[in-house]
């Protein structure tokens, strides 16, 4: 039953890190009058805050749209708006750091509510592939290439809608398409969202994102047979799949349990890749598969491995290097070192040289922030400021190469002093194609039922 006109709404607030917090709104909240959204507080990604939801996004009930505050003052926020419920809405957190958060809004006197991600899931008209994870890092982007090269094989079209980072202009960001690298400019693209779209572009691929996924879906519809969506962290797919994949590390077999809401998509799945088995120890790899088959038994177990790809060795064996890696990965990805240090090794450095003494702004605050970041560069670009404090901190360590672990092409965008070695993942199926063979099934399956 709805409330009358007398009655005041509950008063709510949203936190998230600028992605699913939006879309929650937009489809729980948006037209609901019961509720009243006073403010989003966003925690994880830096420069975000001290913003407003437009009201040409927020709607009728939000004529003056909705202030975006920072989560370190969450406890003023709910006291002074006399909020009622606080709604999670981001991903990547472990467990420890879930009751951190709860902690923090029952003693602040609010409610703290978990929004279940299935009654935010939209349904497609097109059949949907959703690749997710269990943890940040876990080689998401290299499962939706593969899932993308396979529909090609099959004469499937498809196009790729992307979990958001909505860093910019909101107003102008509700529906995005990127076909090309000029598409980056245009959208004037972080280095996080260069490293989501430069891999897929330079495959001929089509990615949709925004801030209304609604929307976005609608658009990515109108030119595709199937819809892949692309998940961001370990966050829940915001289009509801027909095929569920998720993809987990041997290498941090814990995090299936350990990490919201990666345990979720490990539930949900379909089809679970077991990624990184040619890095990981065999009794890992053994303990993490009895762990999925009790999470969910009804799933379909894949192992892969990632084989690492070095564009210019010469530039590595024997070298000083030092080493840039995706910034997301080593942050709240928790992974001390990933594509690039791995390379750095594999090619036969000569040194890898620390750059933590060389850091510069928000990389040296980084570094204090996550301290189990090891000898690597953290791709930090969320700005401009970030972006000069990398390219200053690059510039300034003593090496001969950079390898850039990241899969956006650094140099494209920032004035480096050294030559670049650039270091990708591909994925290699370990099980008879199994993967290959269950897109291929599902294809043929929606197939015959359009006949």
């Amino acid at each position: 039953m709805g409330r009358g006109s007398g009655e005041r709404r509950r008063r709510v607030v949203i936190l998230g890190a600028g992605g699913r917090d939006f879309h929650n709104f937009n489809v729980l909240f948006r037209s609901n009058p019961e509720y009243e959204v006073v403010a989003f507080a966003v925690t994880q990604i830096p420069n975000i805050d001290n913003r407003v939801y437009p009201p040409e996004l927020a709607g009728p009930l939000y004529p003056e749209g909705i202030p975006i505050l920072s989560a370190r003052d969450l406890e003023r926020i709910i006291s002074e708006k006399g909020v009622e419920e606080v709604y999670l809405s981001y991903s990547d957190l472990t467990c420890e750091e879930l009751a951190e958060v709860a902690n923090r809004v029952v003693l602040a006197g609010a409610n703290f509510v978990i929004p279940s991600p299935l009654r935010s899931m939209l349904k497609a008209r097109k059949p949907v592939i959703a690749v997710t994870a269990s943890r940040t890092g876990a080689g998401k982007s290299t499962v939706s290439r593969y899932v993308a090269k396979v529909l090609r094989e099959l004469g499937v079209s498809y196009v790729v809608i992307r979990h958001p980072m909505p860093y910019g202009d909101l107003k102008n960001s509700v529906v995005q398409r990127f076909a090309s690298y000029e598409d980056l400019e245009r959208y004037n693209c972080t280095i996080e969202e260069r490293e989501e779209y430069e891999p897929h572009i330079a495959m001929g691929n089509i990615v949709y994102a925004g801030v209304d996924y609604e929307l976005v879906l609608r658009e990515a519809e109108k030119e595709a047979d199937v819809i892949i969506w692309d998940g961001g962290n370990n966050d829940v797919p915001f289009v509801k799949p027909d095929l569920y994949i998720t993809v987990v590390d041997p290498t941090r077999p814990r995090d299936v349990v350990s990490s919201f809401p990666g345990a979720v998509n490990v539930a949900l799945a379909d089809i679970i890749v077991v990624n990184k088995v040619n890095i990981a120890r065999e009794d890992d790899v053994r303990i993490l598969e009895a762990t999925l088959r009790r999470l969910n038994p009804r799933a379909r177990l894949v192992r892969a491995a990632s084989i690492l790809r070095v564009d210019r060795p010469d530039l590595i064996r024997g070298k000083r290097v030092v080493v840039v890696e995706d910034g997301p990965s080593v942050t709240h990805g928790s992974l001390s070192h990933a594509a690039g240090y791995q390379a750095a090794v594999e090619y036969g450095a000569g040194d890898i040289v620390d750059p933590r003494p060389y850091a510069v702004g928000d990389i040296r605050e980084a570094y204090e922030k996550y301290p189990w970041i090891g000898k690597v560069v953290p791709a930090l670009g969320y700005g401009a400021k970030q972006m000069k404090d990398l390219e200053e901190t690059l510039n300034r360590v003593p090496a001969d190469t950079i390898v850039m672990g990241t899969p956006s092409d650094l140099s494209r965008f920032l004035k480096l002093n050294k030559p670049v070695a650039r270091v990708s993942f591909e994925l290699q199926e370990m099980t008879s194609n199994e993967l290959a063979r269950a897109i291929a099934g599902f294809v043929k399956g929606f197939r015959e039922g359009e006949r």
